[in-house]
Formats: structure tokens, C-alpha cells, sequence
């Protein structure tokens, strides 16, 4: 059984490193054809990315980005979270929170943020919380469905057992929300890289969203570029180190 995983993983693996050569192919293709002001070739914007992780500028923007992400990710996570299985066992307060956990959820990040930079100033609280505000509904949203899908005959046999409150959460509860928690942090990841390079262009003096912005203003297509790449390989790191480890673990009592 493990030959035949490992035979079924390893060509996946291939394919997903094939894909992005592909990607890589296609973009050189494409500088040959268009003004290397316009398309640098990746040649190019690798030179430019090695001058800035030499210079400190790239590692010390992409830290700063990436603790704003971890914080807003955590909180965004924890409150989402509560406010979802709260939602999903009790009717009263789902039907109390479905109006503005609706508004939540339409309503664009751009008009949070704004408002958040208004009435906080342009701070690092301000920053994190718009990214917070946004991020919440959608956990709570997926959490809730998992919440009303939780088999209550299995709780009741906890209870009939008298296991204790926690372990009944631990052990029986938690377990069966555990594929709606995976799915709000990896839709949400995704959603947070975005809404804090936008915060961080509209309101930051630091963060990969300000140099993007520095970089637009110069047309250094190059170094936005450059930027990007970087900050797609920590998205890469992330979902191959931390995200899919994570979910086989989690899912080990499945096999």
C-alpha cells in the first residue's frame, strides 16, 4: 500500500513542477516578442530579485508582510471560528448574526480598509483589523455549515458516556469540523495574501504592498515582477510545508 501512494504521489508531484515550467516557458516566449520595458525576460527579473534580497530590502518587506499576514490569519481564524459554530448549534443567534454576516461578506475590502484607515488612522492596528473584518464572515460562513453537519447522535453518546465538556469537543466535535476549518484557512490564506498587499499600498510605509506601490510609480515593471515571484514561492512553501502536511495529518484517521 505505501508503494502504490507513493507511486501515485511522485507523478504528481512532477506535474505540478511541469506546470510551472511551462509557465516559466510561455513568459520567456512572450519577452522575446515584447519590449523588455514592457515584459523583462525572467532572467532579468531574477538579476533584479538577487540585487534586492542582497541589498535587505526584499527580505525585510516580505517579513513585515508576512507577520501582518500571520496575525490577521490567526485572529481572523479564532473569531471566525467561534462565531460560526455558535452560529451553526444555536438558531437564535444564527438568525440574529445572518444579516450582517451577509453584509459582511459583499460588502468590498476596499471600503473596509478605507474606513479602517479613517477611523484608526493610518496605524498598524488599522492594517490588521481591516484585514480581520474582512476575513471573518467567510470563516464563519463555512464554519457554520460544518457546525449544522455535526452527527448530534455521536455528541449524545458522549454525553451518555459522561465524557468531559472538553474532551467532547476535542474528540468528537472538532473532528467532524475538521474539513470545513481546512477549506476556511485555505480560502482565507489565499483572500489574506491579497487584502494585505492592499492595505499595505493604501496606508503602509513598509510591506511588499508599499514597494509594490513604490515600484508602480516608477514603472519598474522589473522589480514588481521580481517582487512577485518572491512572494509566490513563500505561497508555494506555505501550501507544501505547512498547509498539505498539515491536512495528511489531520486526515490520518480516515485510513
Amino acid at each position: 500500500m505505501a508503494a502504490v501512494a507513493s507511486s501515485r504521489a511522485e507523478p504528481a508531484g512532477w506535474l505540478r513542477w511541469l506546470s510551472l515550467a511551462a509557465l516559466v516557458a510561455v513568459w520567456q516566449l512572450a519577452s522575446l516578442w515584447a519590449d523588455p520595458a514592457d515584459l523583462p525576460a525572467p532572467m532579468q527579473v531574477l538579476g533584479v530579485l538577487a540585487a534586492e534580497t542582497t541589498s535587505g530590502e526584499l527580505p525585510y518587506h516580505l517579513a513585515v508582510t508576512l507577520l501582518r499576514v500571520a496575525v490577521a490569519f490567526s485572529l481572523a481564524m479564532l473569531l471566525g471560528s467561534v462565531f460560526g459554530m455558535l452560529m451553526g448549534r444555536y438558531r437564535s443567534l444564527d438568525l440574529l448574526g445572518d444579516g450582517p454576516l451577509v453584509l459582511g461578506l459583499n460588502v468590498p475590502a476596499l471600503i473596509i480598509i478605507m474606513l479602517c484607515y479613517l477611523w484608526l488612522g493610518l496605524t498598524e492596528l488599522a492594517a490588521v483589523l481591516a484585514v480581520v473584518v474582512n476575513k471573518v464572515p467567510l470563516v464563519a460562513v463555512t464554519v457554520r455549515e460544518g457546525a449544522r453537519a455535526v452527527d448530534q447522535d455521536l455528541l449524545d453518546v458522549a454525553r451518555a458516556y459522561r465524557l468531559p465538556a472538553w474532551r467532547r469537543l476535542w474528540r468528537v466535535y472538532l473532528p467532524q469540523l475538521q474539513p470545513y476549518l481546512l477549506a476556511a484557512a485555505r480560502s482565507g490564506l489565499s483572500l489574506i495574501w491579497k487584502i494585505v498587499l492592499v492595505v499595505e499600498l493604501l496606508g503602509r510605509s513598509s510591506g511588499v504592498g508599499f514597494k509594490l506601490g513604490t515600484f508602480f510609480q516608477f514603472f519598474d515593471i522589473a522589480s514588481i515582477l521580481a517582487y512577485t515571484l518572491a512572494f509566490a514561492a513563500v505561497v508555494f512553501a506555505v501550501e507544501a510545508w505547512l498547509m498539505r502536511p498539515l491536512e495528511r495529518h489531520l486526515a490520518r484517521w480516515r485510513r
